[in-house]
């Protein structure tokens, strides 16, 4: 593994809360209100901008846990703020604080960890789940 993230690296990605974010339209409810699955998607985006930078190019990072509250609601049209703080780093896991806050204040926080591994050797594994599932023939 080639990586050195420091405790402490940061990152804030921002979004608006457009139709496409809102928990109506992906299903995690019914209001017109910025959704949890969104919130937390855009918790892990500044945590893996917090951690890019740091990695050799044959590097990335995955998300493989999520501890999150969603605290309040945010409305359609408003710019949603996330932040992810390194605060621990065990090996290849990262593990990040993260919080996300509108124009009214702090709307979720938690943690989320990541753990840093070389995309090609990921993502062929991925690739050989996929030729061994159920149905198909040539992965038996």
């Amino acid at each position: 593994m080639k990586a050195n993230v420091p405790l402490g690296a940061s990152a804030e990605v921002s979004l608006k809360a457009s139709p496409e974010t809102l928990a109506s339209y992906v299903g995690s409810g019914g209001l017109d209100v910025f959704s949890t699955p969104w919130m937390i998607a855009l918790m892990e985006r500044a945590a893996a901008a917090a951690a890019e930078p740091c990695l050799d190019p044959a590097f990335t990072t995955v998300g493989i846990a999520v501890d999150v509250r969603h605290l309040a609601g945010t409305p359609p049209g408003a710019t949603v703020k996330a932040v992810a703080k390194l605060i621990s780093a065990d090996g290849a896991r990262l593990t990040f604080e993260v919080r996300a806050e509108d124009p009214w204040g702090l709307i979720g926080e938690g943690r989320h960890e990541r753990m840093i591994v070389d995309a090609d050797r990921f993502l062929g594994r991925v690739s050989g789940r996929a030729s061994g599932a159920p149905g198909n023939e040539e992965g038996r």
